[in-house]
């Protein structure tokens, strides 16, 4: 059995969509076909967002992003005033984002190892992607610090989230200058995980609660809906920007119901474009294309665009297309986290 460090040695460097101009790149797929022309129309749409001066953009991420090299874009959109809300798996913000902010990295792999030896030596496999096991328990016990640190009521992960942005601040700052939830707290863009159990902080959680069996915090995922539901109610259009689907593109959709109870009348989607592999048919494409969503009163059909491709090659292409044309410099900053931090 080899050693560790044999494994890990090269680590996954993350896209910077400021180095490289697209746009001809992406305006010439306009005459092409398939998923070429799908990507040119849902790079314009999300161009189209950020000139609408009344419209708010919320960015739904699901799947190993981060891991894959895609932090830095989302760093970018969260720093050229691209997003004004996040909603995410917890895995993406935990236990890449704040794992890497904490000092630990991400190393190139091979789908093709031996994965009993991996376990044997605490290296973690995403697919051609390896993580130290041992970092990772690490991440997990400081997510149990901050909880313990906190007074012991329910919260949402809004909440939450926007504390490890103020422990990574109190601790003299994230260990990289790309981090996504320090960019957030500092530029007051909500970051919502509805399912946050579902990555290290659940693991944090469990020993959060065993040690204090009395007295202790807890998630409150109705506390999420209610916040993001707010955020739509307090911008007069909104626009979807979702990589891969699951609970976050759902639970993004489902504001507009939500919304639409407490206020009659309240407007869907106006804008929704979705990058993804999954397919509709076995119910894997999280319930339903952005056509079908339209029949629940979720997305407007106009402006929506379905791209059947890998996020890791379409996700830099259409967020480069956007901060290259350049009309985030035009956009008023939304900062809805002053919606709910005094």
């Amino acid at each position: 059995m080899g050693n560790k460090e044999d494994f890990l040695k090269d680590t996954i460097q993350h896209i910077d969509i400021k180095q490289n101009n697209v746009i001809k790149l992406v305006d010439a797929m306009e005459k092409m076909a398939f998923s070429a022309r799908d990507l040119n129309r849902a790079a314009n749409i999300y161009n189209m967002m950020l000139e609408d001066k009344d419209t708010s953009i919320i960015l739904t991420l699901a799947g190993s992003l981060f891991s894959a090299g895609l932090k830095k874009v989302v760093f970018d959109l969260i720093e050229n005033n691209m997003v004004d809300a996040i909603v995410s798996t917890g895995a993406i913000m935990v236990d890449q984002d704040f794992f890497e902010a904490l000092g630990f990295k991400h190393y190139i792999g091979t789908p093709f190892s031996d994965d009993n030896e991996l376990r044997d030596l605490h290296i973690d496999r995403i697919y051609d992607t390896y993580i130290d096991e041992d970092e990772l328990r690490i991440c997990d016990d400081t997510t149990a610090e901050i909880f313990d640190s906190l007074d012991p009521r329910p919260y949402s992960s809004r909440e939450l989230l926007w504390e490890f942005g103020k422990y990574l601040e109190n601790n003299g700052g994230p260990k990289v200058d790309d981090s996504v939830i320090y960019a957030a707290y500092k530029n007051n863009v909500p970051i919502f995980v509805p399912a946050f159990s579902d990555c290290s902080a659940g693991f944090g959680i469990v020993m959060h609660q065993h040690k204090n069996p009395n007295k202790h915090l807890s998630f409150d995922s109705g506390k999420d809906f209610l916040e993001l539901t707010k955020i739509k109610l307090n911008t007069k259009e909104t626009g979807i920007f979702m990589i891969g689907g699951g609970v976050p593109k759902n639970f993004t959709q489902d504001i507009v119901v939500a919304a639409d109870i407490l206020e009659e009348n309240a407007p869907m989607h106006k804008y929704a474009i979705q990058i993804t592999v999954a397919d509709e048919r076995d119910g894997a494409l999280s319930g339903s294309t952005l056509k079908e969503a339209s029949s629940w009163g979720k997305v407007e059909t106009t402006f929506e665009q379905m791209v059947y491709s890998e996020a890791t090659i379409v996700m830099p292409l259409i967020a480069g297309y956007a901060y290259h044309k350049g009309a985030w410099k035009n956009r008023d900053k939304r900062e809805f986290q002053k919606l709910f931090v005094k």
